[in-house]
């Protein structure tokens, strides 16, 4: 590399700097996991000095907790951007399912991180997890508010639902990533039958509840 290329380098943005570490980082993080990724592989997929790495986003942990924010934003961005306030309850359902599996379809080392290497670590990254499930769930509470409280469902119930439908979420995505073959809108179609054929009972006031014996 030229002296001038290397201040070409030097005189990138912050902003395109770190995504440029970030991007790498991701990369790395899906291939190795987290204990087995090094700065160095980070550094070397960059293009930029470890210096640089730590002066821009801190240590191999800082620089973890780094991707699985900009990844959970990204993929939160994704499917609110994938949902029509105009559309019938169901169809806003479906086209957010489709966003989501469309985005990990596209994203899977964005979802390898995010689900398997961030779940597998725990600890200090709990805080970004929960985070991102709590805004994950919001968004599909509000969708649900506005058609099950018009049929009597309590805010709580739909929460609860909301809840339920993002773990399902979750584990189908992860079970996608071993079952690359089976296309975005069969997965997300399969989980669309489970959720709504059974939501929409619930909608119409039909629950279901243990048989009483005597």
């Amino acid at each position: 590399m030229s002296v001038d290329e290397r201040r070409r380098v030097r005189r990138l943005p912050r902003e395109v700097r770190e995504r440029q570490i970030l991007d790498a980082a991701v990369t790395v993080f899906s291939a190795h996991g987290y204990h087995n990724a090094s700065m160095d592989e980070v550094s070397e997929v960059a293009g930029v000095s470890k210096p640089m790495i730590y002066a821009y986003l801190g240590s191999k942990e800082d620089l973890f907790a780094a991707c699985i924010r900009r990844e959970s934003a990204t993929l939160l961005a994704a499917i609110s951007q994938g949902v029509s306030l105009e559309l019938p309850p169901d169809m806003q359902l479906w086209h957010g399912l489709r966003a989501f599996f469309d985005f990990v379809g596209a994203q899977r080392a964005s979802w390898q991180v995010l689900h398997r290497q961030a779940i597998s670590q725990g600890g200090p990254f709990s805080d970004e997890l929960i985070a991102m499930r709590r805004q994950a769930i919001s968004l599909v509470d509000t969708l649900l508010v506005r058609t099950a409280t018009r049929r009597g469902l309590d805010e709580q119930s739909t929460e609860a639902l909301a809840a339920a439908l993002v773990g399902a979420a979750e584990s189908l995505a992860d079970w996608w990533l071993d079952h690359p073959d089976v296309p975005s809108k069969v997965v997300a179609s399969r989980l669309m039958n489970l959720v709504w054929m059974g939501f929409g009972d619930l909608v119409d006031g039909n629950t279901w509840s243990p048989a009483e014996h005597a």
